[in-house]
């Protein structure tokens, strides 16, 4: 396997972005979740075959595709060669479009682009397709051997939630949630989330979108993850509840999820 330090998190990849080990982080038990087990990216619609190779290396025998099926239409991945394990998807529409894509003729400022990135928070916990596919990443997670990986689009909205509430389950602290949230932006391949999305945004809008809009799009705040707990809560109490009675998460799985995630 990879190894992967606290510093350096992310694998040297040239068409995919942000692709890292979302493990290493400190467990309320006095554990640590399981380094080489938990891998989050962008699409792999530009992997090269360097990046095929690394990947290969890896041992990912499932992958939780959070995209939905218009997407994957648009964009199909590439996968390493041979590859025999699982692919997770949702057959439909997991959004009305990219979260960071979803965009109209008002979003060419950043004050403007940040309030459709928070909307994208806001309607996520009742999504009944996310709902689905945070129940199936978490299920499979406790059951299958091997490593496993959960991107999106662009690996940081739909992919942040799902890595946060694992992390939540398996005892890290809301601070180190955050942390791993925000890491996002310190990827060194915003460049190919760039040329994936802003042209396209671009052409829809018919204009050029300024630069700080641009970063809004294709970055993370952390007032977008603060939006989505204050959505739970209010609908649902807490974090926990919202998990238990919309994700099924119940003590079993709690459980089996840090005996195998969690050393």
């Amino acid at each position: 396997m990879t190894a992967i330090s606290d510093a350096r998190p992310f694998l040297a990849t040239e068409g995919i972005h942000n692709f890292r080990d979302y493990g290493g982080w400190r467990t309320d038990g006095g554990g640590q979740v399981r380094r080489g087990l938990l891998f989050r990216s962008g699409q792999h619609v530009g992997a090269t075959d360097e990046d095929l190779v690394l990947i290969g290396a890896l041992d990912i025998r499932t992958v939780i595709d959070l995209r939905g099926t218009s997407e994957r239409e648009r964009n199909p991945c590439r996968r390493v060669e041979g590859f025999s394990g699982e692919v997770l998807f949702y057959d439909g529409e997991t959004s009305s479009s990219p979260p960071h894509m979803d965009v109209d003729e008002s979003v060419t400022t950043a004050e403007y682009a940040r309030e459709r990135m928070m909307a994208v928070y806001t309607r996520m916990p009742d999504n009944p397709a996310m709902q689905d596919m945070f129940a199936r990443y978490l299920g499979i997670l406790a059951e299958r051997d091997g490593a496993s990986l959960v991107h999106c689009f662009a690996g940081k909205d739909r992919t942040g939630i799902a890595a946060t509430l694992l992390l939540h389950i398996l005892g890290v602290s809301p601070q180190d949630q955050m942390a791993e949230f925000l890491r996002t932006n310190s990827a060194p391949t915003l460049a190919v989330l760039r040329d994936q999305s802003v042209p396209g945004i671009e052409q829809r809008l018919g204009r050029k979108l300024d630069e700080s809009a641009i970063r809004a799009l294709l970055e993370v705040h952390e007032d977008y993850l603060t939006r989505f707990h204050q959505t739970v809560r209010e609908g649902h109490g807490s974090l926990d509840a919202w998990l238990e009675d919309r994700i099924g998460v119940d003590d079993t799985l709690r459980q089996r999820l840090r005996d195998r995630l969690v050393a």
